[in-house]
């Protein structure tokens, strides 16, 4: 009986502690964990990553009123992230992604979507869930993945996909 008193208030103090976390992090700022934050290791390789509207979509990577057939509209091989802002494997992703824009500039390009506010895109591309991620190389087809992938998973698609028909 005391273990189980023990534990029931270990997981109430754990609980007060999330909440409290969450309640003075910024609403739009990302977790980082501890040991980035302590060293700001990964802050100023962070690139830029636009977002994608129907009308950018069409003009940066594929007109589909226009051509029937994939035409990559694109300079860079490119890779276009399928999200929602409620999504939490897509929150897991989002910072992986702008990393990876920093260590890939002028190489490839990293869009967005979000599918809530562009569900011609995503009804298009027939996102059922999310994350999906769209892989493109410069030439060839785009390849589609579905859910929530490590670092090393990109940057093997990356190198693999993206990068190899370009060399």
């Amino acid at each position: 009986m005391k273990k189980k008193t023990i534990y029931i208030a270990a997981l109430i103090v754990l609980a007060v502690g999330v909440t409290v976390f969450f309640s003075f992090k910024k609403k739009d700022e990302p977790v980082k964990s501890g040991l980035n934050t302590i060293l700001n290791k990964n802050d100023n390789k962070k690139g830029k990553m636009e977002h994608l509207t129907v009308e950018t979509f069409k003009q940066k990577i594929f007109d589909y009123d226009k051509n029937k057939d994939w035409k990559f509209e694109g300079e860079l091989p490119a890779i276009v992230d399928f999200y929602a802002d409620w999504c939490g494997p897509c929150k897991m992703v989002a910072p992986v992604l702008e990393e990876l824009s920093g260590e890939y500039d002028g190489k490839i390009n990293i869009y967005k979507v979000d599918t809530e506010a562009e569900q011609e895109l995503a009804a298009v591309f027939g996102i059922r869930s999310i994350p999906s991620i769209l892989f493109i190389p410069k030439n060839g087809q785009p390849q589609m993945s579905m859910g929530a992938m490590p670092k090393e998973g990109f940057v093997q698609a990356i190198n693999e996909i993206l990068l190899k028909s370009t060399n």
